[in-house]
């Protein structure tokens, strides 16, 4: 599992960032409003565990969900996290529909 601490809210470049061996997992967003687009998940090709990607995005939506602020995921892989974490599907904005 994958520790809170190791996770990074880079504000300047606005990406999640997260230090694994040499190489960083990051996710890129855009914040307007009270709403957290996710626009790209990228993970090193040195990771391939599956149960990464869930880690990784499950730390960066319970960082999102203390903020109380919603989420529109606008990359594939994020979308499909959130239908397999249906308790996420909370998050979304209204409207919104995945």
């Amino acid at each position: 599992m994958i520790d809170a601490a190791e996770l990074v809210d880079n504000d300047f470049l606005r990406q999640f960032e997260l230090k694994v061996q040499d190489d960083l997992a990051k996710i890129e967003y855009s914040l307007q409003d009270r709403k957290i687009f996710l626009t790209k998940l990228c993970i090193p090709e040195c990771i391939t565990s599956e149960k990464f990607e869930s880690d990784f995005l499950t730390l960066v939506f319970e960082n999102i969900s203390e903020r109380n602020i919603s989420v529109v995921p606008t990359s594939p892989e994020i979308a499909r996290f959130i239908r397999k974490n249906r308790k996420y599907k909370k998050m979304l904005p209204v409207g919104i529909r995945i």
